[in-house]
């Protein structure tokens, strides 16, 4: 004869299996089981395109400043020349890298940062 308590047991391990085969978890209260995850999914509201742009600005506008502090403002500006004097993307890249307000402003605060040019 088989002991009781092994055949309940058995019976409970069956309807755990069972419930975990329909995706059920075991949730104690007051704790994040599953449930919170799929049923407090955040909400999307499509793919935004303001803030990486925005990163990519900013990266460009301190590129330009920090290669102009380093090479200063009459070497930048020859080889600016330089390739808008070229052809094809040459002068996309005179065009693109011309010291514009932004990048004297970035270059002037550098240089009151850091201060000596090497």
């Amino acid at each position: 004869m088989a002991d009781l308590n092994v055949v309940d047991f058995y019976g409970r391990v069956s309807r755990i299996k069972k419930a975990r085969a329909k995706g059920y978890g075991f949730e104690a209260a007051g704790t994040l089981g599953r449930s919170y995850y799929t049923q407090h999914a955040p909400a999307r509201s499509g793919i935004s395109i303001f803030k990486p742009a925005l990163v990519v600005l900013f990266g460009a506008f301190g590129l330009k400043g920090a290669i102009h502090y380093q090479i200063g403002g009459a070497v930048y500006s020859e080889r600016v020349s330089a390739l808008k004097s070229g052809e094809g993307f040459d002068r996309l890249g005179g065009y693109l890298m011309q010291a514009d307000p932004v990048t004297m402003f970035v270059s002037a605060k550098l240089q009151e940062t850091i201060g000596v040019r090497i």
